[in-house]
């Protein structure tokens, strides 16, 4: 059962973060398109079940794809003493974005840089911080785990 609500903690932290970056950048929105909007009943609700879709691809592509570019890229996020990796996660989100077109949620950027950029930073310390959140049982469990 804990891993279970792990996972469902850390997609709402997602879907929480994604929406704070969409609220603060022009350039990044999350939509439902109107099939969406009519299985739902109403706009709202088709918004929400939106970046609760977004944050699930966006946590999937964080679990599948970015281990792998972030072990191919250590070279370059040594160099550049860490800082490559916030375009890893812009990167993360883009990638999140072209796949969102094959849904009924969409996830617009605008321009990679700033907007991408600027959103992977606000998704992290959003992530960051409501972590914190996260009860000390199941952290300490968590810990546990990973020592064993």
């Amino acid at each position: 059962m804990v891993p279970v609500s792990r996972f469902l903690f850390r997609w709402v932290v997602n879907a929480l973060a994604l929406a704070v970056a969409a609220w603060l950048l022009p350039g990044l929105a999350i939509t439902a398109d109107a099939a969406m909007v009519r299985t739902f009943g109403s706009a709202q609700t088709a918004t929400m079940a939106a970046y609760v879709i977004i944050s699930l691809i966006f946590g999937l592509v964080n679990a599948i794809i970015r281990p792998v570019l972030a072990f191919l890229s250590i070279p370059i996020t040594c160099l550049t003493l860490g800082l490559f990796s916030i375009i890893i996660n812009a990167l993360m989100l883009w990638l999140t974005a072209w796949l969102s077109t094959f849904t009924p949620a969409k996830l617009i950027i605008d321009t990679f840089f700033w907007t991408a950029v600027l959103a992977a930073l606000i998704v992290s310390v959003v992530s960051l911080l409501t972590g914190w959140l996260e009860p000390k049982e199941r952290r300490r469990l968590r810990q546990r785990a990973q020592r064993d």
